[in-house]
């Protein structure tokens, strides 16, 4: 059955209202890394206390790197990523992730990409999603689990994605990076080393001129 033009335009606007509505909410999902006191690590959506360290993973949050490679995008195409930045969190050995991302590709869709391949990924994708298939795409405040290239479509041009390429010639998406930063190193303290002092000589000296060695 064939979609009338004012069902599709009813759609469209439908899907916008549900991007709009939905972006408060994505921006109040922030995920936390928190080390407590103890060394131990834990995943929350709530703030830490003053007393541990903390690493926040918003789905959304956009990195130096992808905010410099959006501003050399034309004006209206900014806009676009500015209000509704898109989100790609795919896997190893995924073949829907391979999907979904040569189709933001092919579209010419900017977008950040986060991996998950550790149990901490695992754990802060469980948090953010709910449950750990791959891969999932957000755009602005809506999240799509798995990957349908009709929805994902829909989506794309209701968030005001041009259907064809704008991007600039040798424009290229940030690198993909892990949904949980690797912990740093904890670099132990260096030890000054202690120098004992020399034993004499064996044998005679002339403050023990028998040689004797106790």
């Amino acid at each position: 059955m064939k979609r009338t033009t004012s069902q599709s335009r009813s759609i469209l606007l439908a899907v916008a209202a549900l991007l709009a509505l939905a972006a408060p909410a994505l921006q109040a999902q922030a995920i936390y890394r928190i080390v407590g006191p103890d060394g131990r690590v834990r995943f929350s959506d709530q703030p830490p206390s003053s007393t541990e360290k903390a690493t926040a993973l918003s789905p959304s949050g956009r990195s130096a790197s992808t905010e410099s490679a959006v501003g050399s995008l034309p004006l209206e195409l900014r806009q676009v990523v500015s209000k509704f930045p898109v989100t790609l969190y795919t896997g190893d050995n995924c073949e829907p992730c391979n999907n979904g991302r040569s189709l933001l590709t092919a579209r010419g869709i900017p977008f950040s990409e986060r991996t998950v391949t550790t149990p901490q990924d695992a754990a802060a994708l469980q948090r953010f999603s709910g449950q750990n298939s791959l891969p999932v795409l957000t755009i602005g405040g809506q999240r799509l689990d798995g990957f349908m290239s009709s929805d994902w479509s829909q989506y794309l041009d209701a968030a005001g994605y041009p259907q064809s390429s704008q991007l600039p010639s040798g424009y290229r998406n940030p690198a993909p990076t892990p949904l949980v930063p690797p912990a740093k190193p904890v670099e132990a303290p260096a030890e000054t080393a202690r120098e004992s002092a020399p034993l004499p000589p064996p044998g005679p000296t002339p403050d023990n001129p028998a040689g004797i060695q106790f």
